[in-house]
């Protein structure tokens, strides 16, 4: 479990809104690209693949925001002691649900299954009005 204080070495607290359109997608991966330049520059990952997957949970996480959750959503990032924590809070309040894959399917059905893959840990809280998405990955 990635918890713990949070590190201010460089990489601030990031907490951004969108409107929930599909170059919101886009948009979060960029946000989420800055964020890691300036945590990079602090401290280094452990491994060279960490920064990609944090950019592909995000994707992934912002792509199933815009599609099954009409509506406005946010990306929060904060540095834990072992890692980054990221959250997406939408306005669906169902979790997130594995669907199986075929080949002949071309909708995806992959990106739960890879989110849960790449992170330590991962918590959904539902409310009424949404859901909050938390995944901790490691740094």
């Amino acid at each position: 479990m990635a918890t713990g204080p949070p590190a201010h070495d460089g990489a601030d607290d990031l907490e951004t809104r969108f409107t929930g359109a599909l170059e919101d997608v886009t948009a979060a991966r960029l946000v989420t690209d800055r964020y890691l330049d300036a945590l990079e520059r602090a401290a280094r990952p452990s491994e060279p693949d960490r920064r990609d997957d944090v950019l592909l949970v995000v994707t992934e996480l912002a792509g199933n925001a815009v599609q099954y959750a009409p509506g406005p959503f946010s990306l929060r990032l904060r540095r834990t002691f072992d890692g980054v924590h990221v959250v997406v809070r939408d306005s669906n309040p169902r979790p997130p649900v594995p669907r199986p894959w075929s080949p002949a399917d071309n909708t995806g059905a992959v990106g739960w299954y890879l989110v849960n893959a790449l992170a330590t840990q991962v918590n959904v809280e539902t409310r009424p009005e949404g859901k909050d998405v938390h995944v901790f990955l490691p740094w």
